[in-house]
């Protein structure tokens, strides 16, 4: 896993570099001052996902506007002076953390000290500012757009979730049949929720570098399995709870290991839910529990199975939704 990371780094650092050389380099033969500002601007634009990227650029240039106009009125008034800067300053941070452009402070306002160290904001010198900020956001964006969703690798984090869950639903299937539970941990789902956070930020990247689509199935998928294992912990504190086994043990049993089987990312469950409400009536013609102990097991037994219909609803729900989306 450290390698891929590692190479992923690396080509991330050289994109930024070339990026911000490309900058200097065009500004400098457009013979603007200051030219490297426009490397350091692209630095600063460069995001991490398309989105994100075309986001921060246009709140950089919305809050550029408001710094040049801060900036005319403080130097006007109190001159070319530090204090005409930290009243500018001042007043661009209160804009800024105000309107949520916090990101813009630091970039915009290296910008402005350019009018400061020059003694004026003529004409010219606005036009050579503007023309820095354009072409190191530019630059930015550009080399953002080649960003592309990494489907493969969120299909494989997806399969990681999903065999992580198999494998709760097959130790379920074991340890329910076991008296002493004395070993049977939640370590697992310590593991799985590692697992669905990694989706879940996979799922967000893809999310946000689509430009024209809003297909939003893989952090719908990553929710529902989300809310799947907020389920599995509610069964396992209740198998945790069972020391006495009735018969109908082996049907829920037998039930869990069935799901465990069927387990996969296109499976509607609409089988699964059919065998579920045959279990629910066959345990409703059951004969009484004959002592407070059976009694007390079977329900907990027979709650497992609505949790368990709980579990099933949810991916019905999402089977539901993503045909629905596809029509």
């Amino acid at each position: 896993m450290q390698q891929p990371i590692r190479k992923g780094l690396l080509f991330k650092s050289i994109k930024i570099t070339l990026a911000a050389l490309i900058s200097i380099a065009i500004a400098g033969e457009l013979g603007l001052k200051y030219s490297a500002t426009a490397g350091i601007i692209t630095v600063l634009s460069i995001q991490n996902t398309k989105r994100e990227t075309l986001r921060s650029a246009v709140n950089r240039a919305f809050a550029f506007a408001c710094a040049l106009a801060l900036a005319a009125v403080s130097y006007t008034v109190l001159g070319f002076t530090l204090p005409a800067f930290a009243v500018y300053l001042l007043l661009f941070a209160l804009l800024c953390l105000n309107m949520g452009w916090a990101e813009a402070l630091a970039m915009d306002s290296v910008l402005i000290t350019h009018f400061l160290a020059e003694q004026n904001m003529a004409p010219a010198m606005i036009v050579n500012e503007i023309l820095l900020f354009i072409i190191g956001v530019s630059l930015g964006i550009l080399v953002n757009l080649h960003l592309h969703q990494k489907q493969d690798e969120f299909e494989r984090l997806a399969t990681e979730v999903d065999d992580q869950i198999k494998g709760i639903l097959y130790r379920m299937s074991r340890w329910l049949l076991k008296e002493d539970k004395t070993g049977y941990t939640s370590q697992c789902f310590i593991r799985l929720e590692e697992s669905l956070e990694a989706a879940r930020l996979c799922a967000a990247a893809n999310y946000n570098n689509q430009l024209r689509s809003t297909d939003s199935r893989e952090l719908d998928y990553v929710a529902m399995r989300a809310r799947q294992t907020v389920v599995l912990r509610g069964i396992y504190e209740n198998i945790k709870s069972i020391s006495y086994l009735p018969r109908q043990a082996e049907q829920v049993a037998e039930l869990l290991k069935t799901i465990e089987q069927e387990y996969h990312k296109d499976n509607t469950v609409e089988g699964l839910l059919a065998r579920l409400e045959e279990l629910f009536q066959e345990m409703k013609q059951e004969d009484l529990p004959v002592s407070r102990e059976e009694f007390e097991a079977r329900a907990i037994l027979f709650y497992i199975l609505k949790q368990l219909q709980e579990l099933l609803l949810l991916k019905r729900e999402f089977i539901v939704t993503v045909h629905s989306l596809k029509k």
